[in-house]
């Protein structure tokens, strides 16, 4: 028996990857060149018990219990720097974790040390751009409350739900913004 469901999510995944998975699913049915979306994750449970009109809306029946629904919030302002954002946020306790999907440009390790050091962040930006070996990548970062926290990370060359790559430490940066949400 194989251990990947149809969608490309793994049976065994713990709920916070279930959640990163449903975000990078439901980003990926939107397509590529999307802005920057956050989301709140509330316990399925407590939300059931809540707010249960919300929760038979959304179809989260009794075999939710122990998982974790996302909760796209309004857009994210442009002009704003993403990490000077993120500094405004603080989440009502209510709030279990939450998430960011975001689209970037990555170099492979092996580019990195070619990388010039004198750069502003627009002269990088357009370095990286212009770099044969530039990887268009969608990430999807989550973090809870009590420190978990887990990412997928989908190449845009590779766009597909069975080639998403997961992990807790792939994007330590954002994952690390998203923790402060919560201090």
């Amino acid at each position: 028996m194989a251990d990947i469901a149809t969608d490309g999510a793994p049976l065994t995944a713990n709920p916070l990857t279930r959640a990163v998975l449903e975000i990078d699913a439901y980003a990926s049915g939107l397509g590529w060149d999307q802005p920057a979306r956050l989301f709140a994750l509330v316990d399925t449970a407590r939300l059931r018990a809540q707010e249960p009109g919300l929760a038979d809306q959304l179809g989260l029946g009794e075999e939710t219990a122990g998982e974790l629904t996302p909760i796209e919030q309004d857009e994210l302002p442009t002009g704003q720097a993403l990490d000077e954002f993120l500094a405004t946020i603080a989440w009502p306790e209510v709030i279990t974790g939450c998430a960011l999907t975001v689209e970037r440009l990555m170099l492979p390790p092996s580019a990195e040390a070619a990388i010039p050091g004198d750069l502003e962040d627009a002269a990088l930006a357009s370095w990286v751009a212009a770099h044969p070996e530039r990887q268009e990548v969608r990430m999807t970062v989550a973090v809870l409350r009590g420190g978990a926290r887990e990412a997928a990370v989908r190449l845009r060359e590779k766009d597909s739900a069975t080639q998403v790559l997961t992990g807790s430490d792939l994007v330590p940066g954002l994952a690390e913004a998203l923790s402060a949400t919560f201090a």
